[in-house]
């Protein structure tokens, strides 16, 4: 099979570099079908506890650079890993809802961060980056392959479940910090730019970040650290 740069309709993806190919070797091995390494690589404990690891999951290492240097558009890449995509089921327990995510590296970092506050169901969506594209798994540092994560088409289909919901919302009614979240739950956010959809007002419960009007909003994934952390605290 001859690997060409990264598409949305291609059935594997790529991860760059050592910590997320670890990483996909780790949590993920039944899907890996290489790994590739760069001549250029200099050979350390880390890659050595990665090359080690593929050996026992007998998982293929191959240094390959002009497979590298066709599929990946940055330089400075020395290990690449190539896994097929998959599909999740998502356990019991609380669910983290973004509505139509469209920045790939916001969103790479709000899975790094619901795995630091031990939240691993994702519900994304559509319409919506792509989660499998190398960018979000790079920025996430390998941490989507700890997540169970579960699409919607449309915002309507996913509020039909029968969950408890926290929306996140500008004109929220409830100040994060001044309540007690119930669990389990669902904590929503909407898009970077436009927010979630006013339906979710009468969807459950909405809640405000408070912040000064020196701004008029908080980052998405600053919003959805605060939002974790309350709640991790309170739970």
């Amino acid at each position: 099979m001859k690997l060409v740069r990264y598409s949305k309709e291609l059935n594997y993806s790529y991860t760059f570099g050592a910590f997320p190919t670890f990483e996909l070797v780790k949590f993920k091995a039944e899907n890996v079908i290489k790994i590739l390494l760069h001549s250029k690589l200099k050979i350390s404990e880390e890659i050595n506890s990665l090359i080690e690891l593929c050996k026992r999951k007998n998982i293929a290492v191959e240094y390959d650079d002009k497979t590298i240097a066709r599929v990946v558009d940055k330089e400075n890449v020395f290990v690449l890993g190539v896994f097929k995509k998959y599909t999740n089921k998502l356990t019991k327990g609380n669910n983290l809802v973004l509505v139509n995510p469209s920045d790939m590296g916001n969103l790479g970092t709000i899975m790094r961060t619901m795995l630091g506050f031990n939240i691993t169901n994702l519900i994304i969506v559509k319409p919506a980056v792509d989660y499998f594209n190398p960018k979000v798994i790079r920025s996430s540092m390998g941490a989507i392959f700890s997540l169970n994560i579960l699409e919607f088409e449309n915002y309507q289909q996913y509020l039909k479940t029968n969950t408890k919901k926290y929306a996140f919302m500008l004109n929220g009614k409830n100040a994060l910090g001044s309540f007690k979240f119930s669990s389990p739950c669902d904590l929503v956010f909407g898009n970077e730019a436009s927010g979630l959809p006013e339906d979710f007002m009468q969807a459950g419960e909405s809640v405000v970040i408070r912040h000064s009007n020196k701004i008029d909003s908080l980052n998405l994934p600053i919003s959805v650290g605060m939002a974790l952390y309350e709640f991790n605290k309170q739970n």
